[in-house]
């Protein structure tokens, strides 16, 4: 599964470069993206962005890389990563940005999260075998660049190549995703924890794609009512697959709770194939003065 998207050793920023477009939210094979994290960075490079963030699942073990390779391209780099959250009897997710990546509480809880993580792949083994696939555990880590980084779009890949789906939509449709029969519960903390354990790190917190928590219009402003109140900094409202009307009822959303309205492409490679880095399914244009507002938004230095 996993792939470096190609030669670009002599990626630079091509002649069309778009002044002041960013994209604050991609995936690369250390959580369940399929391009390494310099390859995400030169894709964005490419589409003309003058600055990126890497916010991988649970894990900013690329953050490095990317960083290096976009000081190599001239591109500023955003260290992130995107955490799974239980919020209100459902699945929220949350992207932190500017976080230190070692020793804060943040890093610590991001840790506890990935030990889960293994443990819940190997159940997820377990329980397709008690349902009559009979994957492996070193199939499913051969399709991930760590064990830590194993997600369920891996399971996926393997499910396809055994012909227990068509695709890993489809295995997430009849095996993978929750209610489903290979299903396994993850280790969940609160959007309000990840905020607090942010902030304590020198990060931010920005709810994901909004939309993805499925409440109706009031119930929805009143959730971002709630994170704002626990100390949320935006809401992805320019977001990849969202339609123009979406991002400006997001938009006027985050003004409505004095919140930055972030945005990205949500980019995972093959495993998301309609989005590219910067410009989503084509519509994304996500304003640098986004990028201002969040650096605004980051607690002081004690």
């Amino acid at each position: 599964m996993s792939h470096t998207g190609g030669s670009t050793e002599g990626a630079r920023r091509p002649s069309g470069y778009r002044l002041g477009v960013i994209d604050l939210h991609t995936h690369s094979v250390v959580s369940d993206g399929t391009d390494q994290p310099a390859a995400v960075v030169e894709l964005a490079a490419r589409a003309g962005c003058g600055a990126v963030a890497l916010t991988d699942h649970d894990s900013q073990a690329g953050t490095e890389e990317a960083g290096a390779r976009a000081s190599e391209l001239g591109i500023e780099f955003v260290p992130g990563c995107e955490v799974s959250c239980a919020f209100r009897g459902t699945s929220a997710h949350v992207l932190v940005y500017f976080a230190e990546r070692d020793g804060g509480p943040f890093a610590a809880e991001l840790a506890r999260l990935r030990h889960d993580r293994v443990t819940r792949n190997r159940a997820m083994v377990a329980r397709l075998a008690e349902l009559g696939i009979p994957i492996t555990y070193d199939e499913v880590l051969a399709e991930a660049s760590s064990e830590e980084g194993v997600g369920r779009p891996h399971f996926g890949a393997v499910l396809v190549r055994h012909g227990a789906a068509e695709s890993i939509p489809d295995a997430f449709d009849r095996w993978l995703a929750e209610g489903r029969p290979a299903h396994v519960p993850k280790a969940r903390v609160t959007p309000s924890e990840v905020a607090a354990l942010a902030r304590s790190s020198g990060g931010v917190a920005v709810l994901a794609h909004p939309y993805s928590l499925n409440l109706e219009p009031d119930d929805l402003a009143d959730a971002v009512a709630e994170l704002a109140g626990d100390g949320f900094a935006g809401i992805e409202a320019i977001y990849g697959r969202y339609s123009p009307d979406q991002r400006q009822r997001l938009v006027n959303l985050a003004r409505r709770f004095d919140l930055v309205a972030t945005g990205g492409s949500d980019y995972h490679g093959l495993v998301k194939p309609d989005l590219t880095v910067g410009t989503g399914q084509g519509d994304l244009k996500v304003p640098d003065a986004v990028l201002a507002e969040l650096k605004a938004r980051r607690p002081a230095a004690p």
